[in-house]
């Protein structure tokens, strides 16, 4: 029997190799493009992914602003923001977000 093929591959940092991606949002889901982004950055896409070494790839999301919700998410869900001081919380629709800042969708 042999022993050596059941060792646990742990990477270490020269194992770590960081590609860049791009990912169109033109037409798909916020949720499920999050998803896998999330995947992608996290390294779990990759045979030497390690839960305690950031083994992720760089990811480039283009065309944010055409990104679309399901639903009435549209209208219904809210953004929360909360500057620290009394009365310093600000809600904003994705509709606004997405005039101003389509990146942070």
């Amino acid at each position: 029997m042999d022993t050596q093929s059941f060792k646990t591959f742990s990477a270490t940092p020269s194992d770590i190799e960081r590609d860049w991606y791009v990912a169109d949002a033109s037409n798909r889901v916020v949720g499920r493009l999050a998803s896998e982004v999330a995947r992608v950055l996290r390294g779990k896409h990759k045979p030497t992914y390690t839960p305690h070494m950031d083994t992720g790839d760089h990811v480039i999301v283009v065309n944010a602003e055409e990104a679309r919700f399901t639903g009435r998410k549209e209208q219904d869900k809210e953004y929360l923001n909360y500057s620290g001081y009394p009365g310093g919380d600000h809600t904003e629709s994705p509709e606004e977000v997405r005039e101003e800042r389509p990146e942070k969708i």
